[in-house]
């Protein structure tokens, strides 16, 4: 199992977050948000910048969107849960 975060965010935006969620996983960024149109994912305007709402698609080698946890108030609870659901996939 490979588990990716995925933001819009730049890099060091993303280990910020990551470090004080909690976060146990890489977060790639979409700065382009080529990944997020592709996939369709809900995204938000915030001072101009384009930003994805909190989901987690979980995606398998086939690019079979397998499980979506949307939407998302409480981040390390979200995260615990999905890598939950994870392992039972």
């Amino acid at each position: 199992m490979v588990v990716r975060g995925v933001s819009t965010q730049r890099p060091d935006e993303q280990r910020r977050f990551a470090d004080e969620e909690d976060i146990p996983f890489p977060l790639l960024s979409d700065m382009d948000a080529a990944l997020a149109a592709a996939l369709r994912l809900p995204t938000f305007r915030a001072r101009q910048a384009l930003r994805l709402k909190r989901a987690v698609p979980m995606v398998d080698r086939e690019r079979a969107v397998r499980h979506v946890h949307f939407p998302v108030a409480d981040t390390p609870a979200a995260v615990e849960t999905s890598l939950d659901v994870a392992k039972g996939l």
